[in-house]
């Protein structure tokens, strides 16, 4: 397997909302969400219809840049507000394996799906699928890689401390896919730790995009900072401005024509000329506008499960 699709996916799986809205059990901890208390019912018809009309566009452009995009309606029958980010609770892995994972808020663990597993059973080769969602009944969570952000090549799993990525479940991940937890303490500039590693940081083949300056301990971000390095990629540092705008929230993909870093509109106009350039030199920018579902804390990189299976 090429060094590009063991990092970069050619695939991905998407869930288009139809009755999106600010998840309000997410809250407590997710600076980055905005609440929508106080709107009518016809501002919130309005909400869930841009959303479902963003998520719909974002498809279309990334199977117009060569990504396989296998779509999913999610009709809210089980009143799933943050359906559209599937990455929290699938992810996939090469050699056939696929993961489910532990939710921490109640409303979020109905977002699991049979059809997206068989999906992947009937189109790509899965040899196992490892369920941790029992772990819930225990209190441990581990949402997947919204709390994880994985290094497929050198096998380690950033994480940011939070009560949505617990060491016993990291552990259990990382001894079943071979991979080495690297946990980190962060703090925005409000003084509140980072819900997802994702929002933070992203790792592509060539180069890392990371808030370094939210790992406020000093001896830990420069140890994250050098064995970055000895990954023989760039490392691209956001300021907390930047991450707050969702530049770290991005994936990179494979396309037709090589990669693409999927990332929204917000937070490719937050990167500076020079971190442009740098990315562009491996990868060519995919902005996508989703200013909608930014609304609920997250953005592009949450909307993609990437996978990383052979197709059958």
């Amino acid at each position: 397997m090429s060094l590009i699709s063991i990092q970069a996916p050619g695939a991905v799986v998407m869930i288009r909302p139809h009755c999106f809205h600010p998840n309000p059990e997410t809250a407590a901890d997710n600076a980055f969400q905005r609440c929508d208390a106080g709107h009518d019912n016809d501002e919130r018809a309005g909400i869930a219809s841009a959303a479902h009309d963003e998520v719909t566009n974002a498809a279309a452009a990334l199977e117009a840049a060569g990504v396989r995009t296998h779509v999913f309606d999610d009709y809210g029958e089980s009143q799933t507000p943050d359906s559209v980010f599937p990455n929290n609770w699938l992810s996939t892995h090469a050699g056939g394996h696929v993961a489910l994972y532990p939710m921490h808020c109640a409303n979020r663990r109905r977002e699991r799906r049979t059809d997206v597993v068989e999906m992947l059973k009937a189109n790509y080769r899965v040899q196992d699928v490892i369920d941790y969602s029992g772990l819930e009944y225990d209190g441990v969570f581990l949402e997947g890689t919204g709390a994880m952000v994985l290094d497929h090549v050198a096998r380690v799993a950033y994480t940011a401390r939070s009560r949505r990525a617990d060491p016993v479940a990291l552990e259990r991940f990382c001894t079943h896919f071979n991979f080495e937890p690297m946990c980190f303490d962060t703090s925005d500039d409000a003084g509140h730790a980072v819900y997802h590693t994702n929002v933070m940081m992203s790792v592509a083949t060539e180069f890392v995009l990371i808030g370094l300056d939210l790992i406020h301990d000093h001896a830990r971000r420069a140890g994250i900072h050098r064995r970055l390095l000895e990954s023989g990629r760039t490392v691209i540092a956001l300021d907390h401005s930047q991450v707050s705008n969702f530049a770290g929230n991005a994936l990179e993909l494979s396309g037709t024509d090589g990669r693409v870093l999927a990332l929204s509109e917000r937070a490719a106009a937050s990167l500076t000329r020079e971190q442009r350039s740098l990315i562009e030199r491996s990868a060519r920018l995919l902005p996508l506008p989703v200013p909608t579902i930014e609304m609920a804390g997250g953005s592009v990189r949450c909307m993609l499960a990437g996978i990383h299976l052979a197709r059958r």
